[in-house]
């Protein structure tokens, strides 16, 4: 594993640099010797912060933790970025098991009423390139974020396609009609 380790507002010492690359360096056995972990270090007021990116084939394993000792914060997102391992491992086996589909589970999409604020303002943007994917794998990417939801072209109908998490653990997908 190559390991791409940047600073923001912190000096990003050779302790550092050594207690990240030891914890994460636990994980290696789920990657491949040539796999870049992207992490970068921050420190904010009394916050201090680590962020983990990993691109794999085809999906990202990303994960964000903050405290107030980077250390501890080091600790944590090392234990998160295990579990989503294990989950993603675990549900590829399950899938090529013939686990029930994700399909099984969409259900019709609720518009939750919400007070519109005196101000619209967007406070950030990001732009992805959008893969062909079924929704299945779109689920798989979205726990690998740890986001609660994720926009897909879907491989079948290639139309633009969102998944999401129900607040009861089921997902949920979204297809527009035109």
């Amino acid at each position: 594993m190559r390991f791409n380790i940047v600073g923001r507002n912190i000096d990003v010492t050779e302790g550092l640099k050594d207690a990240v690359e030891e914890k994460l360096g636990k994980l290696e056995k789920y990657f491949r010797p040539d796999t870049q972990i992207n992490v970068t270090l921050s420190v904010e007021k009394d916050s201090q912060k680590i962020e983990v990116t990993i691109p794999m084939k085809g999906n990202i394993i990303r994960s964000e933790q903050e405290s107030t000792d980077m250390y501890v914060s080091i600790d944590l997102v090392e234990e998160i970025i295990e579990r989503q391992l294990r989950k993603y491992k675990t549900k590829l086996t399950a899938s090529y098991k013939g686990a029930v589909s994700i399909s099984d589970f969409a259900e019709s999409y609720i518009e939750e009423d919400f007070e519109e604020p005196d101000e619209i303002r967007i406070e950030r943007t990001k732009r992805f390139a959008v893969k062909p994917m079924d929704p299945e794998e779109a689920c798989m990417q979205m726990e690998l974020l740890g986001h609660t939801f994720f926009v897909f072209r879907n491989a079948d109908s290639e139309e633009i396609n969102v998944v999401y998490k129900r607040k009861n653990g089921t997902y949920g997908l979204i297809e527009p009609e035109f």
